[in-house]
């Protein structure tokens, strides 16, 4: 060993406790100085200790973008699928060993533009997913043109003169399809936003958690926004913990409210057990169990 590997050895118990759930041999990451997207991801590490999920039975699938890569950082079992169809996939992982936590974490691009079908459709199905979305209201990968979450008067690449387009309030179109379960928190919110994964992973249902995330390298830039800390001065100042409050209420714009908090939290039957009651009133004694069939 090396004079300087000695000098840069570190204590086993000195080390962050976040560090084993990464696959710390892909750091540095590429995220840019200033974006959220480490920090959420740093919550979600916590609700993992939180919650004592079994490690080996969770699941993480993203899309293409910023927030996709982080399947490719989590030290678990992880798919970086197409763009768009992270829920198709995770839908087809939970159908096929019911037994799997599987968290869908992935960004608003990649959500509700191509992948909006399924997005709504998983909700009216109750999926059981977990869906994490980090928006950032841009497409912050492809050079900062408009996404279905970009507020109206943003300046954006491929809207110079300000976006004219009505923008998706999230936690109202997920509520809307049916989901279970429905959150809106900022990077700003670290403990809420840990203790609101924390919930999800142990709810039945299709989950969602909205996620609102600096993007200094684009959005903020191009709009005269200043840098990730001002963003997150912004949030603390324009955040509104309204727990409970009508997502038709909660819709976002340029620079005004921004209202935090979890919003939807109701039971009905998930998908797989809908499915099991139909097939138990149709064939009887001749169903058996998906897991019997699956050897699971």
């Amino acid at each position: 060993m090396s004079e300087f590997e000695c000098v840069m050895e570190i204590p086993e118990d000195a080390r962050n406790p976040v560090e084993p759930f990464l696959r710390m041999d892909r750091m540095p990451h590429i995220w840019c100085p200033g974006c959220g997207i480490g920090t959420t991801v740093n919550c979600f590490v916590r609700a993992l200790l939180s919650s004592k999920s079994d490690l080996d039975h969770v699941a993480i699938v993203s899309g293409i973008g910023c927030t996709g890569r982080v399947a490719g950082y989590a030290n678990l079992d992880s798919f970086h699928t197409t763009h768009g169809r992270a829920i198709p996939f995770a839908t087809g992982l939970k159908l096929a060993n019911p037994k799997l936590q599987v968290v869908v974490y992935s960004g608003d691009g990649d959500l509700f533009a191509i992948g909006g079908n399924h997005f709504i459709h998983a909700a009216r199905r109750n999926m059981d997913l977990k869906v994490i979305c980090v928006n950032n209201l841009t497409y912050a990968m492809t050079g900062g043109q408009t996404a279905p979450t970009t507020p109206g008067q943003v300046i954006s690449a491929t809207a110079p003169y300000g976006v004219f387009e009505p923008a998706f309030n999230l936690v109202q179109l997920a509520e809307a399809a049916g989901a279970a379960y429905v959150a809106r928190w900022t990077t700003y919110h670290v403990t809420q936003l840990a203790r609101s994964m924390g919930e999800v992973l142990n709810k039945k249902g299709f989950c969602f958690i909205e996620v609102l995330s600096p993007c200094p390298t684009l959005y903020q830039r191009r709009n005269k926004m200043g840098d990730g800390l001002d963003t997150m001065k912004y949030y603390k100042e324009a955040s509104k913990i309204r727990h409970g409050a009508p997502t038709g209420e909660c819709a976002l714009t340029k620079s005004g409210e921004i209202v935090v908090g979890k919003f939807v939290d109701r039971d009905r039957p998930d998908y797989l057990e809908l499915m099991r009651t139909q097939l138990h009133e149709s064939l009887g004694e001749r169903y058996a169990e998906p897991e019997a069939v699956c050897g699971l």
